[in-house]
């Protein structure tokens, strides 16, 4: 009967400690389950907020002022524009071998 008693001791202990360390294990996971939302939250929260200010940068009058100011870009005018213009011979002739033919001439045309 003695015998039995220790067994049974031993597997009453055995089975006190396994269910401390399942607890343990459940606590452990349910905090990292928890931080992982926190953290998917916040994901989602930069994501909306750097969403808004891509669009706030993309409007066109954005784009057109720093085209302006910081790459010197200017409006396309008659005044500066230039009509490039080829004939059809010089097209053709290009696939022959020899010294490489002259770009095609530009020309300045005030209206089409």
């Amino acid at each position: 009967m003695t015998r039995l008693n220790v067994a049974l001791l031993l597997a009453l202990l055995a089975s006190s400690i396994y269910l401390v360390r399942v607890s343990y294990d459940g606590r452990r996971l349910f905090t990292q389950i928890d931080k992982a939302r926190r953290e998917a939250h916040q994901l989602e929260v930069d994501f909306d907020r750097l969403n808004a200010e891509k669009q706030a940068q993309a409007t066109p009058s954005r784009v057109e002022a720093v085209a302006r100011s910081q790459l010197g870009m200017r409006t396309a005018t008659p005044a500066v524009t230039q009509y490039v213009s080829y004939s059809r011979g010089a097209a053709s002739g290009a696939g022959q071998a020899g010294p490489a033919s002259p770009a095609p001439a530009a020309s300045e045309e005030t209206s089409r």
